[in-house]
């Protein structure tokens, strides 16, 4: 039986999550099948080629000098608001309430973007089985479930978040390890590693790329008041992450290389149809049999996974925001009896219904439209918050608070920092070209959504000092 002790009215279900629960809640929003079948094959094309896995290896040491800085402050910050929590506590209100409805509206993207997705992907993937039906039923029957989980117990999310994850990490290490004991194309050859792989090609879209395939680790903290011992869980369960989800990917590139030659990557990928075919062609080429429809049906899996994931992100981002009083404070309370923020769940499954109608009624392509205009928004708001999260890290402990080196306070969350801040000026400015949305508006309204969340957030913040000075003061204290 769960112990809830601890537990209240209008609490989250304390002592819910371990460190596995948290870890892979946290993975499934990274989606690494998605990664692996999607992305990646992508990143080689218009990316740096061969440079990819340097590029992932790269990628793992910025988010492990940015998790540094964010799980030493981790211990002072008991908060499900996360970057919130971080942004007040270390900028004060004015920048939580800017933090807090930024999350609100990337968070609530890249669902959205995945929602398209996943339409897309599974029309392709059970319609070959003969199950044929339009997208958009199938994001329909994703938004069901997802809101009935989300609508539940945290730790039912987590049982099946922890199964759909494992499934997705076998099938790709059975196709892995089927390439390492065939010796690939030509050998082992470990030459992808030079440096001079890494600046061939783009290495701005490959970073992007190999960016994407991280984002979902920095919501260990959404899980701090849910969790058993946050002291250690949290900050486990963050360099558990961004560890699996990195050297999964550096493995996993290298070998999707080996597997055709280095001299043959481009030209197989470019070769295909659709690039996004590649790795399933490496599945029948080396393992064949029932595994590459098996890791078709694990790809719409790995897509319910990171739904799942971000729906539990934005209810809980939701739910703070009412508790503390930058939403109305319906949005502050839990289910009776399953101790969800339940209300913040149903919002954010309609919120989705509404989204799908209008593209489905539109005619506009679910993964062409649907999820390239929107997801990179959420990419977008994510680089925001982390950027600002570094900041917030330095000033906390410049404040004074004790427990930590400056290497781990100052000059690693600075680093981070300034990577962070330089990709989000990056997609800001390119935001066009990156979604095909160049030459009209919606180049522009798309990314502006974000500077335009933060400001809605300033003024809930300043409406919320002026009504009631004492609960402004309190913004991001601690709640476990």
């Amino acid at each position: 039986m769960t112990d809830t002790t601890g537990a209240g009215a209008n609490r989250l279900r304390s002592n819910s999550l371990g460190l596995l629960a948290v870890t892979f809640m946290v993975i499934s929003a990274a989606a690494p099948l998605t990664g692996v079948a999607g992305a990646v094959p992508i990143a080689f094309l218009i990316g740096n080629g061969t440079g990819v896995p340097a590029t992932f290896l790269f990628m793992t040491l910025v988010m492990l000098a940015f998790s540094v800085g964010y799980v030493a402050m981790s211990r002072h910050v008991k908060n499900a608001g996360a970057f919130y929590a971080y942004a007040a506590r270390g900028l004060g209100g004015t920048w939580g309430g800017a933090t807090a409805f930024t999350a609100l509206v990337a968070y609530n993207a890249m669902q959205f973007g995945l929602i398209g997705l996943l339409g897309g992907i599974a029309a392709g993937v059970f319609g070959s089985f003969g199950l044929v039906l339009p997208w958009w039923v199938w994001s329909l029957l994703a938004i069901a479930l997802v809101g009935v989980l989300g609508y539940r117990q945290v730790d039912l999310s987590a049982r099946v978040m922890m199964v759909l994850v494992a499934l997705e990490y076998l099938v790709v290490f059975i196709v892995d390890f089927a390439i390492l004991g065939k010796g690939g194309a030509g050998g082992l050859a470990l030459n992808i590693f030079d440096t001079g792989a890494i600046f061939s090609g783009s290495m701005t879209a490959a970073i992007l790329f190999c960016l994407g395939s991280f984002i979902g680790f920095e919501a260990t903290t959404i899980y701090a008041e849910e969790a058993r011992d946050p002291d250690r869980t949290i900050p486990r369960a963050t360099y558990l992450s961004v560890l699996m989800i990195g050297l999964f990917f550096v493995f996993t590139t290298w070998l999707m290389i080996v597997a055709v030659g280095a001299d043959n990557l481009l030209p197989t990928i470019g070769g295909l149809a659709d690039p996004t075919e590649y790795f399933f062609v490496l599945a029948d080429q080396y393992v064949g049999g029932p595994v590459p429809p098996i890791a078709g049906i694990l790809l719409v899996s790995s897509l319910f996974a990171a739904l799942s994931a971000f729906h539990n992100y934005i209810a809980r981002y939701s739910y703070v925001a009412g508790r503390e009083g930058l939403l109305p404070a319906v949005f502050g309370q839990t289910h009776d009896r399953h101790q969800s923020p339940h209300i913040g769940s149903v919002v954010q499954t309609v919120g989705a219904l509404v989204v799908l109608a209008i593209f489905a009624g539109l005619g506009l392509d679910p993964i062409l439209n649907m999820f390239t205009w929107i997801s990179q928004v959420g990419t977008l708001g994510v680089l925001g918050m982390m950027t600002v999260t570094s900041v917030a890290v330095i000033v906390f402990f410049g404040k004074g608070a004790a427990g930590a080196s400056p290497l781990k306070t100052l000059i690693l969350p600075g680093v981070s920092g300034l990577i962070m801040a330089a990709l989000f000026v990056y997609i800001f400015l390119n935001f066009g070209d990156l979604t095909g949305t160049t030459g009209g508006a919606l180049g522009i309204i798309l990314p502006s959504l974000i500077p335009l969340a933060a400001l809605v957030g300033v003024l809930a913040a300043r409406r919320l000092k002026a009504a009631n000075p004492a609960a402004f003061a309190r913004m991001g204290q601690n709640q476990h």
